[in-house]
């Protein structure tokens, strides 16, 4: 049994539409398995982002079947919502916004324990959680603006761990970065993957950045999934034009690097 298996899945953000406003998902089928580790990937627009927070519980579908570990997401999230988003925790794209200016990044590093297990964790576990992810208890007292955009990348990564995730969604967690830094923050999200047994879930637009890590892909294109499969079997033999296209970007980014 998958541990997600989603079946004819839809999604429309609501508007002045109504039901009238056009599908952003449209008629999805896919599995994810324990363990695994899987790329989501498309242009903007194609509708990644918007799976994921569907995956997480932060988006509710209109139509079709999400199940997470063989139980119907709405039933999650009804009877037991803080065990679900403990197994489920997702890394954003932009560490400077998903973290609160205001807070330390001691309270911020906090807050999933506090909203999940209802108690305020140690410093000594929060120091843990720190050197799990290549940074040290010196950035308890500060706050955002005095870390660099990968540091506070390790600090949402390291607040995604705290609870002891089963899946880690990373939502284009390198596009906000610097060149000299993505390549530091992929290899985490690999290191943690192997160390952790996690089941890892990656989006982004740039398949060369998901083909480094995830043995899995899923392409997406307006709404709706083109092609899936392991990576390199879809990296030597696309099926769909969309899919090839993005081969032949991806190796031109790699032959020019």
């Amino acid at each position: 049994m998958p541990l997600v298996d989603v079946r004819g899945l839809h999604f429309r953000y609501p508007s002045g539409g109504g039901r009238h406003n056009p599908w952003t998902l449209e008629g999805l089928d896919l599995s994810i398995e324990h363990g695994s580790s899987v790329g989501i990937v498309g242009e903007s627009g194609s509708g990644k982002s918007t799976l994921v927070r569907i995956l997480c519980g932060i988006l509710i579908h209109q139509r079709g079947d999400v199940e997470f570990d063989g139980r119907p997401l709405e039933d999650w999230l009804a009877s037991r919502p803080r065990e679900l988003r403990r197994r489920n925790q997702i890394v954003f794209q932009s560490p400077r916004r998903s973290l609160d200016p205001r807070m330390s990044i001691r309270k911020s590093l906090s807050q999933p324990v506090r909203a999940i297990e209802r108690r305020i964790p140690s410093d000594d576990e929060m120091t843990g959680w720190l050197e799990r992810v290549g940074l040290t208890d010196e950035v308890l007292p500060r706050f955002p603006h005095q870390l660099s955009g990968g540091q506070l990348q390790r600090v949402g990564v390291a607040r995604a761990l705290s609870v002891g995730p089963e899946v880690l969604y990373a939502d284009e967690p390198t596009s906000a970065l610097d060149v000299s830094v993505q390549a530091q923050v992929l290899n985490l999200f690999m290191d943690i993957r192997n160390q952790l047994g996690l089941t890892l879930v990656m989006v982004s637009h740039d398949l060369a950045v998901i083909s480094r890590i995830c043995e899995q892909v899923i392409v997406m294109r307006d709404g709706q999934i083109v092609e899936a499969g392991r990576m390199t079997h879809v990296l030597s033999q696309p099926s769909d034009p969309y899919t090839a296209a993005l081969v032949r970007s991806a190796r031109l980014v790699s032959l020019e690097a």
